[in-house]
């Protein structure tokens, strides 16, 4: 049997004690001809995994998200970037649209992903989570990364695509994750938003936390997912609250 040809694209993740959802992540990108892993000091089997599944791993410092990114995006071999998380799974449909598309003469500079989050045993159908739009698709050679010290984002110079192929995205093992997650990200951004000079007042996260929470649950239809959607609306809008709350104690210091 010929083997198909594998699609131009470098598979790019970032890994640190991921080898649960290694697991479930890395079998799909068998089709793609180079999956780049950049380990920053795992002590589980992560690395083992990785090269089990034929992925080339580069081990080095953590450098915040966007320089560590940046530093594994330049050492793509291929002409596209596949930027993916170890959470997220390529969905067996997303994977028959990406064999039909011709990367070398493609009209446009990169594809936007779809996410959809899988948590407590249920897919989050509606509210902030779902849709979730992504560039993480892109040429190798017109990109650009801001350097924030999360929420990072690609730029890029020209047109881009949405697909209709989801990406399962895994990204809370328990609530317990998901708390530990908010006041980790809520410390980076308030360090981020006080060093760019942004100003809160006393209760303003109470005040955006209301609103985030009506926007999730209510304006985005976030109680159709039932007991999950209400959880996961104040979650949304614990986590507001704290961001706001922690950048005000900064500028209070």
């Amino acid at each position: 049997m010929i083997e198909t040809q594998k699609i131009p694209i470098s598979v790019c993740i970032l890994v640190k004690n991921e080898g649960d959802r290694l697991i479930k992540s890395l079998p799909p990108l068998s089709i793609f001809e180079e999956v780049l892993i950049y380990d920053s000091c795992s002590t589980d089997d992560s690395i083992n995994i990785c090269k089990e599944y034929n992925a080339k791993v580069i081990q080095g410092e953590w450098l915040g998200f966007s320089e560590t990114r940046k530093k594994l995006f330049t050492q793509a071999s291929q002409s596209w970037i596949f930027w993916l998380d170890a959470d997220e799974v390529v969905t067996a449909e997303l994977s028959k649209e990406l064999r039909a598309i011709n990367f070398e003469s493609s009209a446009c500079e990169g594809f936007e992903i779809n996410r959809k989050v899988f948590f407590e045993n249920q897919w989050v159908l509606h509210g902030e989570w779902f849709p979730d739009w992504n560039l993480r698709i892109f040429r190798s050679n017109c990109w650009e990364m801001e350097r924030r010290d999360v929420h990072e984002n690609i730029i890029i110079k020209g047109t881009t695509k949405r697909l209709k192929g989801l990406l399962e995205h895994h990204s809370y093992r328990n609530w317990n994750d998901r708390n530990l997650r908010i006041e980790k990200y809520s410390e980076l951004w308030a360090q981020m938003k006080l060093k760019e000079g942004v100003k809160t007042f006393m209760f303003e996260g109470d005040l955006r936390a209301i609103w985030r929470f009506f926007r999730n649950y209510i304006i985005k239809l976030g109680f159709l997912d039932g007991i999950l959607g209400l959880k996961v609306s104040i979650s949304i809008a614990k986590e507001v609250n704290l961001k706001y709350k922690r950048l005000h104690q900064l500028h209070s210091q």
